[in-house]
Parts: structure tokens; C-alpha cells; sequence
């Protein structure tokens, strides 16, 4: 259609996949190649390798100048349909919850193959611009799937097996980091990704605290019970606490404010006297069914 040589484009598109430009996927043995956006795409594509370069370090900086003139000319509080969804730690559930499997960040590694891992590219990005990533690890960027495969091949991830998979999202709720994916139940036919977020640089994130009830817009429609005979006023969990929804009332047991609250459950796993579990949030809608259903419902969220 192009009137191009095809040898000619395909040359043309490697060359963009291996730069991060596009997209490159193997089907049946046919390559394809498929346009990025620039945000989920382009932007996680450049920082992903982990690499520190001169060019790397200029990308991180004009990305980040692009951004701050995005929010000048955007109302970032006039917040559309979510695209993201806050995925609670499975073991924090209190028995007798409702759980869907869309609920459950073990259900992406059990139906998953290939599983990668590459640098996290929020972190990342602003360890470049010589910014305080606070200690937080940075190989624990998840993909699945199609997603996994072109990470392995073109942007420096590793293949984990499941239980390396596992042992990164460990480490990932140790150091207080958020499990977030795309906001839809169906995990097989496009939820490629699992982010595991601080509250510092990650984008998603920090979008969402710029709301005014910033749990609405972001969220995993659970939200934390205190027990008060086991919690010791310790406030581990209100320094932890990602949306700082956490305060500690006269009679020293922890209050969440559910406007500001994730439902993330970093304030679960931190808690020494194991004091917190997480239950459902009432009325809490169910996410979009798949990537249809939720472009449908970001397109009627801007009507």
C-alpha cells in the first residue's frame, strides 16, 4: 500500500522496535509489528533497559519537561473513566471476602507464560534526573504474555520462572510498593502488566493524588479493618500508607479516610502485629470486562 520495498520497512521498523518506537510480535511464526503510544508505550519503552547513558539521561529530562507542560495545559483533576486499577495483596484478604480473580495477583502468574521483569521505568526515569527514588527497588516491573516476550527480546527483561515471579512481588510488598495493572477483569485476552508502584514518581500514582478523593479515582475496592485488641499504636501503617489516609484516633487505633484510601494493603503487609486485614469496600463497582468494555467506558466518562 506504502509503495515501499518490503525488506526496506521491515529494516526501518526493527530498527524502531529495538529503539523502543513500536511494538514488535511474533504470531505463529509471522512478525508484526504494531504502533506505540506514547504513554503506556513509548515513555515505560525508553526507561525499561535500566541503561544509563548521556541519550538516556536527555530523554528523562525533555519526557519530564513534556509532562510538567502536559499539567500546566491540563486540568489533571477533571479525572476521566480510570485506566488503572489497584490490585490488593492476596494474603491480606480477610477470610470470608468476596474475591474475584481479577482480585488476585497470583492469578496473573498462574495462567501466564512467558513471566519477565524489567527496571522500573517511572524509578528509573528519575534516578536519570538525579532525583531520591528512596530506597525502593527497581527490577519489579512485571509483564505477561506477548507483553513479556517483547520485553525479553528487545528491551532487556529477564524471563522469570513463576516462583521468581513470586519472590519479586514479595519483595515488591515488602519495600511498600503498590500492585497496579489495567482496569478490566479479563486477564488472558490483554493484561499484560503488573506495575508495582511508589508514591513518589510513579505516573498512575501520583495522577491520582491529584484528585481531590483521590480513592475514588484509584483503587482496589477493599479497604482496611483494625483489630484493635492486636494493634500496639505502633503508626507503622500510617507512615507507610501511600495516600497518607491514615491517622490514629484518641483511643490509639488507626482511622482510614476511604476518600484517600487505594485499598493496597501496604499498610497490611507492614503491620508487625499482623493488626490489619482488608475487606470489601461496599459498592464498589466491578472493573470494565476487557479492553473494549473500557475504552467504551472512558469514552462515555468524557461525553
Amino acid at each position: 500500500q506504502m509503495g515501499r520495498d518490503v525488506a526496506e520497512t521491515k529494516g526501518i521498523l526493527e530498527a524502531m522496535a529495538n529503539k523502543g518506537l513500536c511494538m514488535a510480535l511474533d504470531r505463529g511464526g509471522t512478525p508484526y509489528y504494531q504502533s506505540a503510544r506514547f504513554m503506556v508505550g513509548i515513555f515505560e519503552f525508553q526507561f525499561m533497559p535500566g541503561k544509563n547513558t548521556e541519550r538516556d539521561r536527555k530523554i528523562a529530562r525533555l519526557i519530564h519537561a513534556y509532562e510538567k507542560a502536559f499539567d500546566k495545559k491540563t486540568d489533571v483533576t477533571a479525572a476521566t473513566f480510570p485506566t488503572a486499577r489497584v490490585i490488593t495483596v492476596d494474603s491480606t484478604i480477610e477470610p470470608g471476602n468476596q474475591v474475584h480473580t481479577y482480585d488476585q495477583v497470583q492469578t496473573y502468574i498462574d495462567k501466564s507464560d512467558p513471566i519477565a521483569v524489567t527496571t522500573c521505568f517511572c524509578r528509573h526515569a528519575a534516578a536519570l534526573r538525579d532525583e531520591d527514588t528512596h530506597g525502593m527497588p527497581s527490577d519489579v516491573c512485571m509483564q505477561f504474555g506477548q507483553g513479556a516476550q517483547f520485553a525479553i527480546e528487545r528491551l532487556g527483561g529477564r524471563k522469570l520462572t513463576k516462583n521468581e515471579a513470586r519472590e519479586v512481588l514479595d519483595r515488591a510488598e515488602e519495600a511498600g510498593l503498590i500492585h497496579m495493572s489495567q482496569n478490566m477483569q479479563d486477564m488472558t485476552g490483554g493484561m499484560d502488566f503488573i506495575c508495582n508502584c511508589d508514591r513518589w514518581h510513579c505516573v498512575a500514582v501520583n495522577r491520582a493524588l491529584a484528585q481531590p478523593k483521590p480513592g475514588l479515582f484509584f483503587n482496589s475496592g477493599f479497604e482496611p479493618r483494625f483489630d484493635p485488641d492486636l494493634c500496639v499504636a505502633c503508626e507503622t501503617c500510617i507512615e507507610r500508607c501511600p495516600p497518607e489516609a491514615l491517622t490514629l484516633r484518641e483511643d490509639d487505633v488507626p482511622q482510614v479516610d476511604l476518600d484517600k484510601c487505594f485499598g493496597c494493603a501496604v499498610c497490611a503487609t507492614g503491620c508487625p502485629s499482623e493488626a490489619i486485614a482488608m475487606v470489601n469496600k461496599p459498592g464498589f463497582p466491578e472493573p470494565p470486562k476487557d479492553g473494549k468494555a473500557l475504552v467504551e467506558a472512558i469514552r462515555a466518562s468524557r461525553a
